[in-house]
């Protein structure tokens, strides 16, 4: 069986990678995500093992400290990492495995392996994703106006990235994403 690829999904907050990734993995059953670590509470329905794996902070400082993340990074005050060995097994059931993961631990990992393909989706405009923010009602709007500020520097790393995409309709940036994943496993 071929091993899986690993691939990097980053955006700004509120852009729509989840909701293009849920599309994607309903399309595509050889495509996965990872479930990433963190320190935050969970939002709404979130579920421990399913969106996240919610951790306490000394928690994931003693597995970042013993290796056990391929990447983590803090972002808006709360720790993100992925696990090498869910990663791992994954892609030794040849599944190829989407990170959705900011910029901070995208760059980590593509200064660690060049075979990773990274992808940037980018929200078709600073208005666009504040009306998304807004809609999602997860945020106070003190919490939007600092995720609308960092936006601008998130969409500012789009340059370092192999691909990037503008999230204008979601089935078409999902077959565009489909289109990158699909290329890049047929070589």
């Amino acid at each position: 069986m071929k091993r899986g690829n690993i691939f990097i999904l980053s955006a700004p907050s509120g852009a729509g990678k989840s909701s293009v990734l849920s599309s994607l993995i309903e399309m595509e059953k050889n495509i996965t995500t990872s479930v990433s670590h963190t320190t935050r509470e969970p939002r709404g329905n979130e579920k421990n093992g399913l969106d996240y794996y919610f951790v306490s902070k000394s928690r994931f400082l003693e597995m970042a400290k013993d290796g056990e993340f391929l990447e983590f990074a803090e972002v808006f005050g709360n720790l993100y990492g992925t696990s090498k060995k869910a990663i791992a097994e994954k892609q030794e059931k040849g599944l190829d495995v989407i990170l959705e993961i900011d910029w901070q631990g995208a760059n980590q990992l593509m200064a660690l392996d060049s075979d990773i393909t990274s992808i940037f989706l980018l929200p078709p405009s600073l208005s666009d994703l504040e009306a998304r923010l807004i809609k999602r009602g997860q945020d106070s709007q003190e919490s939007i106006n600092r995720r609308l500020a960092q936006a601008e520097d998130d969409m500012r790393q789009s340059a370092n990235y192999q691909h990037t995409l503008t999230n204008n309709i979601l089935e078409d940036t999902r077959d565009q994403l489909f289109s990158i994943i699909k290329n890049r496993s047929e070589t």
